[in-house]
């Protein structure tokens, strides 16, 4: 859920939507008081050095473990010293400057993006007592889908896997947006989720296939080769898709149609891949116009604050909208 911060009463909603999660993911009391103090930073903090931002709390799974996951995004006059700035005492907005220090302390896992003039994205891990990550060492999800507004069901939708060692990232866009765009896009993570294939064509043929009856949607799908140092990947429509690999974005190539109805044609693109790599997919609900050359340092963050960051300023409000970032060691 992405909830916006723009007054004071918007601070409890914050407070309340965090915690409930929390305690719907089964938390303990006190787990769960730790998720609703960081909301409560967080959302203050955007109020206070912003005026007006967005937090979003959303589960998360991943080879990190299991959770609530706070992320707050802002367009303020961000932070000039990070590091200072996480220190006690100190603030810029005559507070008693301890808020990005709790957060810090509180969160298991901590992650920060500021550039002056700019804004900041923050993220907060708070992970369950069985915490137990989903394929130890397959990598970290960074995610953020956003309904068309209005809309209760987002057409746009993401799964991961990992089959004989290889992690895999899948994306999809229903076509439209609303419950017919929603019912595309599961029977679409549905397909994924059944196939047993490893050869990316073979997958998206069956996703494909499994599309003819509803309205269409654009697919696309990276796997994670090790032994082969590479990326492979296939698509179909205007999924946006790039590999970020020793300081390099590479964008990847999805053919034109729409699963379901037209695909003339199928093929798999591979990419070189070494040591650390994001995945980023993204639906055309988030501009392909962004360029990480702009954001010194970004490619280093935590995958959530890459998604934060690139969700915040290309993310289109007449759209459904998703931004999928998987980082491996490859």
């Amino acid at each position: 859920m992405l909830i916006p911060i723009a007054d004071q009463s918007q601070i409890a909603a914050a407070r309340r939507s965090a915690e409930a999660l929390a305690l719907e993911l089964g938390f303990n009391g006190l787990r769960a008081g730790r998720v609703a103090l960081i909301a409560t930073e967080m959302a203050s903090n955007i109020l206070k050095h912003a005026a007006r931002g967005y937090l979003s709390a959303t589960p998360f799974a991943d080879g990190t473990g299991r959770g609530v996951e706070l992320l707050a995004m802002d367009k303020g006059p961000g932070i000039a010293d990070v590091a200072r700035a996480l220190e006690d005492g100190y603030s810029t907005a005559g507070s008693p400057g301890t808020g990005l220090g709790a957060i810090r302390r509180q969160a298991d896992s901590f992650d920060i993006y500021s550039r002056p003039g700019i804004g900041t994205v923050l993220m907060a891990r708070i992970r369950g007592e069985a915490g137990a990550a989903v394929a130890a060492g397959e990598g970290e999800l960074g995610i953020i889908v956003v309904p068309y507004p209005g809309e209760m069901e987002c057409g746009d939708s993401w799964a991961f896997g990992v089959k004989s060692g290889m992690p895999s990232l899948f994306a999809v866009d229903g076509s439209g947006h609303g419950p017919q765009a929603a019912i595309a896009a599961r029977s679409a993570v549905e397909a994924f989720e059944k196939s047993d294939q490893m050869d990316t064509v073979r997958v998206i043929e069956a996703i494909h296939r499994a599309l003819a009856p509803t309205r269409g949607a654009a697919i696309a799908m990276a796997r994670v080769d090790r032994p082969a140092q590479l990326v492979r990947f296939a698509g179909v429509g205007n999924i946006a898709a790039a590999v970020v690999s020793e300081g390099a974005v590479k964008r990847m190539v999805s053919m034109n149609g729409t699963a379901g109805h037209v695909a003339p044609r199928i093929r798999e693109f591979a990419y070189p891949v070494g040591g650390s790599a994001a995945i980023i997919l993204h639906s055309d609900g988030v501009s392909a116009k962004w360029d990480l050359a702009a954001y010194p340092g970004l490619s280093a963050c935590r995958p959530s604050v890459i998604a934060g960051v690139l969700s915040r300023d290309f993310r289109r409000t007449n759209d459904d909208a998703l931004i999928a970032v998987l980082r491996v060691a490859a």
